[in-house]
């Protein structure tokens, strides 16, 4: 069966994506956010969570930047950041709904998917090999 250019290129491209989304949201906490990041890590225990949420939703938003845009380890990380997501998407689903224009779910929700999707495709071209197992 013949794979077309888009189909071959597609992993690619969500990594890329996917990373660039990392980097952006990295960013945000640092530089944008009034507060920063001590205002980013302090709403975890005003909302209630336990002490290690904002521990992984930081490891895996950093291993989202360094590891998907080079292509490294993909699978891994994805799986690794799709609770993340989860996560997300019902705090903002308690709190402001599903749709999008109103802070809601939605967008987790599609990162969420669009992790499913970078794992069950695997790294795709242009992506550093690490070890025999190429596709991971």
């Amino acid at each position: 069966m013949t794979t077309g250019v888009g189909a071959t290129y597609a992993p690619l491209l969500l990594r890329v994506t996917l990373g660039s989304l990392f980097i952006a949201h990295l960013y945000w906490k640092f530089a944008v956010l009034p507060g920063g990041f001590e205002q980013w890590w302090s709403n975890f225990e005003l909302n209630g969570y336990p002490w290690f949420v904002p521990w992984y939703v930081l490891s895996a938003e950093l291993a989202g930047a360094l590891l998907l845009i080079p292509g490294l380890l993909v699978r891994w990380v994805c799986l690794y950041a799709i609770p993340m997501m989860i996560g997300a998407a019902q705090f903002w689903a308690a709190r402001k709904g599903f749709w999008f224009v109103a802070g809601g779910a939605e967008l987790p929700v599609l990162w969420c998917i669009l992790l499913i999707l970078q794992a069950m495709l695997g790294a795709g071209p242009y992506a550093f090999r690490v070890g025999k197992n190429s596709s991971a």
